[in-house]
């Protein structure tokens, strides 16, 4: 293919697939993410009011999914037709807001898993527990993530060989005269935003597992279960969205900051990068089925206005249908 030239003379390729896929996987994502999360966000926040189902965390995962999908046709728009008309600031808002979602969510999925697993073990500590503890976690999270992800639209800019019409993965980076300084960045944003929460969520989920083989009584077992169901339902939708990004990250930040030179390895690392970002926007709609599948309240909700809607349209039809007898 193509190619750009980089340290010692290896060329780089030229992806030319990634915007389509991107627009493609964007496309996909919106619609159902929409929806889903806005009919979440609805139950979550007028029907839902148990405070031992991580209720507070869920609807701020649910806000996060709405935020990034809001920008979703901006993206679409910028993929189809290769071009930004909308300015520099709305795009670094849109790029801001692809992370701010990825490591919120990642915090909150981990909220959950802990929260869940924590109430298991100390029961009475969950009839003692405040709404607004949660409250209060979750707006140190917002404040911590917003922080920590301010370098990521921070680092990108419309450089020389830059349209000013470009946006997203096509703004140049930063180039930062120590190369200790991305690299220990990169290594804190690895450790905290996915190592992290990778073993916090693989301990609740086995801890769980665990103490769900090892008692026997058939409430506390029910209890169990769908503690369980829930922090799996996190750990699987953290393993197919956020683990591939995560690991690939590294190295694609190693490449770009010329410090892995190795042919072989940056090519891989850049044509691998696309698929897995696309993957990490699953999460906006893989996100919805951990309050659907893990939350009986949930179940109900939806069951029952369903129900009505369904009843609603039948009384409507036999009502046309008579008049017309």
């Amino acid at each position: 293919m193509a190619s750009n030239e980089s340290s010692e003379g290896c060329a780089e390729p030229n992806i030319t697939f990634k915007h389509h896929l991107y627009a493609v996987t964007y496309t996909i994502v919106f619609i159902p993410g929409l929806l889903a999360n806005s009919t979440a966000l609805w139950v979550l926040c007028r029907f839902i009011s148990k405070k031992n189902k991580a209720v507070i965390f869920m609807i701020n995962l649910a806000v996060a999914d709405l935020a990034h999908v809001l920008s979703l046709p901006l993206r679409i728009y910028y993929y189809i037709n290769n071009v930004w008309p909308f300015g520099h600031r709305l795009c670094l808002l849109c790029f801001y807001l692809k992370y701010l979602n990825m490591y919120a969510s990642i915090c909150f999925l981990t909220c959950i898993s802990v929260q869940r697993y924590f109430f298991l073990y100390n029961p009475f500590k969950a009839k003692d527990w405040k709404r607004r503890y949660d409250a209060a976690i979750s707006v140190a999270i917002w404040m911590f993530v917003g922080a920590a992800c301010s370098p990521f639209p921070i680092m990108r800019y419309q450089g020389i060989t830059n349209s000013a019409n470009a946006c997203f993965a096509d703004l140049a980076v930063k180039k930062i005269s120590s190369k200790v300084v991305p690299v220990v960045m990169t290594i804190i944003a690895e450790l905290l935003g996915f190592v992290g929460p990778l073993i916090v969520i693989v301990y609740c989920t086995w801890k769980t597992k665990e103490s769900l083989q090892t008692f026997q009584m058939p409430l506390q077992n029910s209890e169990k279960r769908k503690a369980l169901r829930m922090i799996s339902t996190c750990a699987i939708v953290f393993f197919i969205c956020f683990t591939p990004y995560h690991i690939n990250f590294f190295f694609y930040m190693m490449v770009k900051e010329d410090i892995i030179t190795d042919c072989s390895i940056r090519i891989s690392t850049l044509y691998t990068q696309p698929f897995c970002l696309s993957l990490a926007s699953l999460d906006c709609c893989l996100d919805p089925i951990l309050y659907f599948f893990t939350t009986s309240e949930f179940q109900d909700q939806i069951s029952r206005h369903s129900s009505i809607v369904i009843r609603s349209r039948l009384m409507s039809k036999e009502s046309g249908s008579s008049i017309k007898e």
